[in-house]
């Protein structure tokens, strides 16, 4: 930054000030001698002035700078350094040119770390006082110098850093043997908030390619805010215990001891702890045989080396928590820390079983050893998240590790063992190789996502998930979201700390996760098993970007004499933002049969008026077949490249269909002629079978969409879905009731809204009762192991539609099961659908329900059954109680603090409690937003969630007086359905 001569820079030079003086002396003519003796009395006068002046403000420079230099010592200003840098020639540097710019002098000022020192190890020491929330701590950084520098930056946040040393090393890290010691005289040292970053100033430059080490001391508090180091508590037997533990990703380590906190900084890290006896600490890797006990009784435990790793995905944790063990045939030993009353129960132990199955399958898919010794699971009661993969002590959130086969549902236990599967292949991509900066972290969590149903179909072939769920639960799901003008490209520039928490999104976890999946099945699994190998082996330890997975892919490709550029294919769908429809049409000539289709490629977006960029092009893998009411001849796979291609494919007839996109591998919608969607409507209603089952719920996902956003008319989808009473298979239900529910949404307080049930009660009614309701089976048939777990999905999604859209038979059926509890105080309701009977219960019965259900969420200790009980009472069609629930949530300690914004979402589901979770959601935004407005998808979630439902001008109205960043894309996707169902039905 510049500075003119009218700045206070140049002011406290002297010469500037003589220069000022001379400027305004003006030429008077010769006057009488006494004049000049009058003259000359008045010039000594002000010549004196004008030294006292001069030595007034020389003792305020001199007074000014001791000062500032004081207060910056102290961390009292973070802006005060930028100033005593312009002092040391700061000025004189921008006048002559020496020094260059004020970034280069000031790299703090960067939001990056300027990349002149990067650390080898760190040697941390953390005491650790349960007693009253606090830590202290030392580390010792070893540094190594690339760029010659006067400055060490790097990150500290909400620190009390104390002492502050740098010595220069010898080779192998020894003090090096000079007068002196070795130890590096410090200049200054102080904090600047504005990026969370700690500054060390030298008196003289570090040399490159030598190395440094970093002493410093500290001391912070152990927050109760679910990041950084932070406390969390659990009852039992009435007493009240508390644990600490750490959540660093993305950029929290900072707040535990002073660190590189960027990805590229990889380090390795030895940790002691220091702790009251009455805990045990847990960190990355196991404690080492030098641990001890101290003269005071405390515990000090050393663990040994880490591996090279960011400092996101270091840990520690300090708990009186009891475990579980296994050991895998490598000698891996892997724990499961939790509650000792959930230890004893057995409630670890069905994660734990699978922890072990999970890393043979990893190794043996990808070909590269499980790095450490140990692997620990720790169970925690509060976390800001389902898990996080700390390399060797992945840390879960209760909900989503612990499992009572007696009550869990068969939902729960799905959900809990994908959110195992995800952590564990994060050991590989995400712990090992680690992405270079936050533009890419879908390179390791879409690749969690995307092995989060491959890894569940190696435990449970039967549930078929990544053929089948991954269809409904990811590629639909975000395909709603990247066809919003609102997305963003996967891979997208992230420069400043307040950027990185939007990067984690489920266009970065989903998409990331659906485009692995298409490339996979355009590789095939031997070749992608081969690059992802190659991979692995290249980078582990390391730090990879997108562009060295394409060339790794793009290798495997060539060694089988494939040459597709991975890159230049990919590079179309991670750096471009949404994805295409592709329209598959016969071509319109007098000849029969032809044997040629058009195809076309155009932007997919809801709405006309976002549709006007038509500049997006994508490489396309398109499968085709075609078929008939018999038979469907073999896929083609044709790529397309251009705006609009004619292909030769096998004959046709006006009878013959098209069928885009085989099984949904490829990441696009598919639309069709109106004659070839005529014809696979009759298909459907014919015989659907000769139609494969992801394709099935493909056709009636499209469909919807496409009608949504304009491209399709609105009757065609629901003309589709005719052909639902003859559907067997789960997943084409699945995609339906997803569909319906998004009208449901829009359309449940209008006047159409009974016109909509009856019409999806319809459909829903010969196949429902068919199915019936299952009997009681806790803890047997209810299980997932069962080969029947697709069965028991589909009744279980027969029940929610009718219980939801008001079949009285079903609502008869959950009021029984819930006066059969209340009376005899026995359980009797299957496990797999007691969230919906609750619910239903909760919302059709008096107030004594609601009671008897809030009861039933203190006292039990079962976590799966706590989080259903929850919900239900928010079904309730009271508003005093909802009201009374919401305001309980966030001022009590009765719902745990993880659970309130969900408290929220799903009062705002019930139509009845819409309006108070809007209300709420505004009134109470500044708590809300002060408690989880760090956490990474809590504040997105709660926002996505409480505007889902809002569909009227009013709350449209409403919403625009907020910040531009409440905005959800709900009202963007009100169609006009809402003018055309009636007609449809």
């Amino acid at each position: 930054m510049g500075l003119n001569d009218s700045s206070p820079g140049a002011m406290r030079n002297g010469r500037g000030l003589s220069d000022q003086w001379a400027d305004s002396v003006v030429v008077r003519p010769r006057t009488t001698e006494r004049h000049i003796t009058v003259h000359k009395r008045l010039v000594l006068g002000f010549a004196l002035s004008i030294v006292t002046l001069i030595i007034v403000t020389a003792v305020a420079v001199v007074l000014s700078i001791r000062f500032e230099d004081c207060g910056e010592r102290r961390g009292a200003a973070g802006e005060a350094g930028p100033r005593g840098s312009g002092r040391s020639n700061g000025s004189r540097g921008d006048r002559t040119g020496e020094r260059g710019d004020e970034e280069a002098v000031q790299p703090w000022r960067n939001s990056r770390l300027p990349g002149s020192v990067r650390p080898r190890h760190y040697d941390l020491r953390i005491s650790v006082y349960m007693d009253n929330f606090t830590f202290s701590g030392e580390v010792s950084v070893e540094l190594e110098c690339l760029n010659a520098t006067r400055f060490i930056v790097l990150h500290a946040d909400r620190l009390e850093v104390d002492r502050v040393s740098v010595t220069a090393e010898g080779a192998g890290g020894r003090p090096a043997n000079r007068p002196g010691g070795g130890v590096m005289r410090i200049h200054r040292h102080f904090p600047f908030p504005a990026n969370q970053m700690y500054v060390v100033a030298l008196h003289r430059e570090l040399k490159p390619m030598r190395v440094y080490r970093l002493n410093m001391s500290f001391d912070a508090a152990i927050e109760d805010e679910l990041l950084g180091f932070f406390r969390s508590a659990y009852s039992l037997q009435r007493e009240r215990r508390f644990l600490a533990v750490t959540q660093f990703s993305p950029i929290h380590a900072r707040k535990a001891f002073p660190c590189f906190d960027e990805p590229v900084y990889k380090a390795t890290f030895s940790l002691t702890l220091r702790h009251d006896p009455q805990y045990l600490s847990l960190s990355n890797m196991p404690v080492d045989a030098s641990s001890l006990s101290d003269e005071d009784g405390w515990v000090t435990n050393r663990f040994a080396r880490t591996p090279r790793m960011s400092t996101y995905y270091l840990a520690w944790a300090v708990c009186n928590f009891t475990y579980r063990e296994t050991q895998t045939d490598g000698g891996v030993t892997i724990r499961l820390y939790a509650r000792p009353d959930a230890i004893s129960s057995g409630a670890g132990d069905y994660a734990l079983h699978i922890t072990k199955r999970l890393l043979g399958f990893y190794e043996d898919y990808f070909k590269v050893q499980y790095s450490l010794p140990k692997l620990d699971l720790l169970a925690v009661p509060k976390h800001p998240y389902a898990a996080m993969e700390n390399w060797g002590l992945s840390v879960f959130v209760e909900q989503k590790i612990l499992l009572d086969a007696e009550v869990s549902s068969s939902s729960y236990q799905m959900e809990l063992t994908m959110v195992v599967v995800h952590e564990i292949c994060h050991q590989w991509f995400g712990d090992l190789v680690t992405p270079v900066w936050w533009e890419d972290v879908w390179l390791k969590e879409g690749f969690a996502h995307f092995f989060e149903y491959v890894g569940t179909d190696f435990l449970f072939p039967k549930w078929n998930m990544e053929k089948q769920r991954f269809l409904t639960d990811v590629l639909h799901e975000v395909m709603l979201l990247d066809g919003l003008s609102s997305s963003h490209p996967i891979s997208q520039e992230v420069e400043q700390a307040t950027d990185i928490d939007r990067v984690f999104d489920w266009i970065a976890y989903k998409k990331g996760a659906a485009l692995i999946r298409m490339l996979a099945n355009v590789m095939g699994q031997p070749l992608f098993q081969k690059g992802l190998n190659d991979y692995l082996l290249s980078h582990m330890y390391g730090n990879a970007a997108r562009d060295d997975l394409w060339s790794k892919l793009s290798q495997a490709m060539r060694s089988e004499g494939r040459d597709i550029n991975i890159g230049e294919m990919m590079d179309r769908w991670t750096l471009q933002m949404g994805y295409p429809v592709v329209t598959i049409s016969k071509n319109q000539s007098e000849q029969r049969p032809t044997h040629y289709i058009t195809i076309t490629q155009k932007h997919f977006l809801y709405g006309e008026e976002a549709r006007k960029n038509l500049s997006l092009q994508w490489q396309i893998p398109l499968t085709v077949a075609v078929g008939n009411e018999s038979s469907v001849c073999v896929e083609h796979l044709i790529w397309i490249n251009n705006r609009t291609e004619t292909h030769r494919i096998g004959q046709m007839d006006d009878n013959t269909w098209l069928l885009g996109n085989i099984n949904q591998t490829g990441y696009f919608r598919v639309n069709y002629d109106l004659q070839n969607w005529k014809l696979l409507i009759q298909q459907l209603h014919s015989s659907p079978q000769i139609i494969s089952v992801g394709n099935r719920a493909g056709l009636i996902d499209d469909s919807f969409n496409l009608a949504r956003a304009g491209y399709l008319p609105q009757g065609v989808p629901l003309q589709l879905i005719g052909y639902l009473p003859e559907e067997t298979s789960f997943l084409p239900w699945h995609a339906a009731s997803r569909a319906l529910y998004q009208l449901d949404k829009l359309l449940d307080r209008t006047d159409e809204y009974r016109l909509f049930s009856d019409y999806v009660l319809k459909q829903v009614a010969s196949r429902y009762h068919q199915m019936g309701w299952p009997s009681n089976s806790a803890g047997t048939e209810g299980s997932v192991l069962q080969a029947s777990y697709q069965t028991e999905e589909l009744q279980r999604e027969l029940i929610m539609l009718a219980c939801s859209f008001g079949n009285k038979q079903c609502h008869r059926q959950a009021v029984a099961y819930i006066s059969d509890w209340i009376s005899s105080n026995k359980n009797r309701i299957p496990p797999n659908i007691r969230d919906i009977v609750y619910c239903t219960g909760v919302s059709l019965m008096d107030e004594d329900v609601w009671e008897f259900i809030w009861m039933k969420f203190h006292s039990t200790n079962a976590v799966s059954e706590k989080k259903i009980l929850l919900e239900a009472l928010t079904c309730s069609d009271n508003t005093f109680l909802l009201n009374r629930l919401l305001n309980l949530s966030l001022s009590s300690d009765l719902v745990p603090e993880q659970d309130v914004i969900d408290v929220i979402i799903h009062v705002g589901r019930n139509p009845q409690g819409r309006n108070l979770a809007w209300k709420y959601f505004r009134e109470k935004w500044d708590i809300l937003n002060a408690r989880y407005g760090e956490a990474l998808f809590m504040n997105s979630k709660l926002i996505g969630g409480v505007t889902e439902f809002l569909n009227t001008e009013k709350e449209l109205y409403e919403s625009v007086l907020w910040p531009s960043f409440l905005l959800w894309p709900s009202f963007l996707l009100w169609p006009s359905f809402l003018l055309t169902v009636q007609i449809s039905v």
